[in-house]
């Protein structure tokens, strides 16, 4: 059934699609509400969902639904399309590969599109030294794999991750991951050797970066040990915990220790990758070489597709066969991953980012002057969010921030929460979003917030 027969242009190449927000019916409307009821009898319960409607269509900045409804994304699949949904080049790629073959297993008979990915993340990632790459279907399984890879190379156990990270849902990520429901709760026991120390939350601790790198290396040096530590990994600006951006320097000084003590530093760029924050790797805001970076989400436009990129002698350290899978690095996706990194750098979004970022930090910024209740503003390029408390004592405030986003939905705006204390709305708009777009979004969220 089609839906939508107009036609406009979007930034960055995006589809043709009306850039309109359309609200036709409450959410869900009637056939959306059918699907629903049948993923509540088909779908384990365990697998949730945030914005009750069934999608038939998206690109550019909207998301369009089998009622009609065309609802103003501000979420991008959780930071995945940020070329913008159904990308052309995207989209062409993905269908001539279908077209030549669709799986042989790399480690079976490689091909050579992986090695076009390895060759790409090898020259993109942030450092000036020999790189190789393997390639892995998630996030979590990245992560994973480099924890395998540094515990091989430095034939330790040890893995320090910091309050308020995100790594993933496999048994060893969720050790790695902070926050227990919905992610741990009642699924351990989790992966041993797992040590978790404060990081840097500027707004909560009033820290500089160098207070608060003292802080965490004192603990790991007291309670773990430099000796019995493979590696350190930390989400540059920290996504699901709350858009936690460092204060200046703790980056650097937990990087300059792991050199000086033979530890492994992975950046965990899931999120922050592929110019979400308006560098294409955030690594490279706080001029830090990562020994690996992870990265998946934005990487191939919404196929699933993840990497571990790194120094090639610590890469190369896993013996023949220890790294790999089924589905890693398939072919289609491994095409969509050429496209969208070309679209990366060669149609301006490391720039758009940037000006997206721009729009949000300062309508955002002219709320939070008007009205307490927003106590933080932060991030960088389009990667920010605002923190929600209570303005007679600081403390989060989960349900203004549930409370602002159900009434974002209400209006056709589709919006992120985070946070460990859930207090915290994310903004991740497609980086094919337009200004017009945008701030028709911001307006709802500055009314929704106005109303609650």
């Amino acid at each position: 059934m089609t839906l939508i027969d107009e036609t406009t242009t979007v930034p960055s190449g995006g589809p043709a699609l009306p850039q309109v927000r359309r609200v036709l019916t409450s959410l869900p409307g009637p056939r959306s509400a059918e699907v629903l009821a049948r993923k509540a009898d088909a779908v384990a319960s365990g697998v949730a969902h945030s914005v009750p409607v069934a999608v038939v269509a998206a690109g550019g900045g909207v998301v369009v639904d089998a009622d009609g409804n065309s609802l103003i994304d501000l979420g991008s699949g959780i930071a995945v399309t940020t070329v913008g949904n159904s990308h052309p080049k995207v989209a062409a790629a993905v269908a001539a590969q279908a077209a030549q073959f669709t799986h042989t297993c790399f480690m079976i008979s490689p091909y050579e599109s992986y090695v076009d990915v390895a060759e790409a993340l090898n020259r993109l990632t942030p450092g000036d030294f020999a790189k190789k790459t393997a390639l892995f279907n998630s996030g979590a399984e990245a992560v994973e794999n480099a924890i395998k890879i540094a515990r091989k190379h430095t034939g330790r156990q040890a893995v320090v991750a910091f309050d308020h990270g995100y790594h993933g849902r496999t048994n060893l990520t969720m050790a790695l991951t902070a926050k227990s429901m919905p992610y741990k709760s009642g699924f351990g026991p989790f992966a041993p050797e797992v040590y978790r120390v404060p990081g840097s939350y500027p707004y909560r601790d009033g820290l500089t970066g160098a207070e608060a790198a003292k802080r965490a290396i004192t603990l790991i040096e007291k309670q773990i040990g430099a000796g019995n530590l493979a590696a350190v990994i930390i989400e540059p600006i920290q996504g699901e915990g709350g858009f936690i951006v460092p204060a200046d320097g703790f980056l650097e000084a937990v990087v300059a220790w792991c050199r000086d003590n033979g530890v492994v530093f992975i950046a965990d760029e899931v999120q922050t990758g592929f110019a979400r924050t308006g560098a294409m790797f955030a690594s490279e805001l706080f001029g830090i070489e990562p020994d690996l970076i992870t990265t998946a989400k934005g990487i191939a436009g919404g196929l699933p597709l993840a990497g571990v990129t790194g120094r090639a002698e610590i890469m190369d350290a896993a013996h023949a066969g220890g790294l790999g899978g089924t589905y890693g690095g398939n072919p289609i996706a491994c095409a969509a991953a050429i496209a969208a990194i070309d679209a990366f750098e060669n149609d301006g979004l490391i720039e758009r980012a940037q000006q997206v970022g721009r729009i949000l930090v300062d309508r955002l910024n002219g709320i939070r002057e008007k009205d307490a209740r927003i106590g933080d503003v932060r991030g960088h390029g389009a990667m920010v969010a605002a923190e929600f408390v209570d303005p007679a004592t600081g403390e989060p405030d989960a349900a203004l921030t549930a409370a602002v986003a159900k009434a974002c939905l209400a209006e056709g705006v589709i919006v992120l929460t985070c946070g460990t204390f859930g207090n915290v709305i994310r903004f991740l708009p497609p980086l094919a979003i337009g200004d017009d777009l945008l701030n028709e979004g911001l307006d709802v969220v500055a009314a929704a917030l106005a109303a609650a």
